[in-house]
């Protein structure tokens, strides 16, 4: 379906057919979108017995395409904030993120400024701050998108939104005034229980990562360091995401 949220067109997929549980809201990542997420959110859905709710953020996938590739410092806390607007939309005041990426950092930003609205969070390699190790990453990633055929692979599922899509990313990633993005005061504002999935071996992210957020937050805090793993671990090793992801909402409801 497609809701106006703030006036722009975002499209949704929800299933809200069980009461009195959770919501599940899946946030995908910079270059992802609902299709890309495959089954993961619908399994995990069914084996946590949670409703459901899988977005694309506005520019992505089958939602409006932005106005421009031009993104302010604070891209992330605005879509935090959209992220809120959904979920009042929908009347939902009992949501669990599960955020990849870009949205873990959103999740993770959501969850401290509207915490009355989130249950728990799920972040999955986000970020907090800027690394040398994510600059790396993206540069790797821009050489591809000029080299090879990711650009047709992403057309598939953003269409002739895909240019906007990866540079919105990658060059604000890269910009000088992006260097010093960093969420690390918000995070005491965070008091739901929170479950870090890391790939130890993250291209895009070091440990720091998860071990400034658990210290920093104020709720109860988890790590999910899984080894051999790399930047996507619920399509890496998907099943060992969802058993420990599903285990950790069993013990919240």
């Amino acid at each position: 379906m497609l809701l106006n949220i703030n006036g722009k067109s975002l499209y949704a997929e929800y299933v809200n057919d069980l009461e009195n549980r959770p919501t599940l809201v899946f946030l995908h990542d910079s270059l992802g979108c609902t299709e890309l997420w495959r089954d993961f959110p619908e399994k995990m859905a069914k084996a946590s017995q949670c409703n459901l709710l899988v977005y694309d953020r506005l520019g992505y996938g089958k939602s409006e395409v932005m106005s421009s590739s031009s993104r302010p410092v604070n891209y992330l806390e605005l879509e935090a904030d959209i992220l809120n607007e959904l979920l009042e939309n929908l009347e939902i005041d009992n949501a669990i993120l599960f955020g990849h990426s870009d949205g873990g950092s959103i999740a993770l930003i959501a969850a401290a400024k509207y915490g009355d609205r989130i249950k728990s969070i799920i972040c999955e390699a986000a970020h907090i701050f800027v690394e040398d190790i994510t600059l790396i990453g993206i540069y790797k990633a821009m050489e591809a998108y000029n080299t090879t055929n990711l650009p047709q692979r992403l057309q598939k599922y953003h269409e002739d939104k895909t240019d906007m899509v990866f540079k919105g990313w990658a060059e604000t990633w890269i910009s000088d005034d992006f260097r010093t993005w960093n969420i690390e005061y918000l995070l005491p504002g965070i008091s739901c229980p929170v479950l870090f999935v890391q790939g130890e071996n993250d291209e895009y992210g070091s440990l720091e990562q998860v071990n400034k957020t658990l210290d920093l937050v104020s709720g109860k805090a988890e790590k999910f360091i899984i080894p051999n793993v790399y930047h996507t671990p619920h399509k890496e090793v998907p099943e060992m995401v969802l058993n420990r992801v599903v285990a950790f909402i069993q013990l919240l409801t």
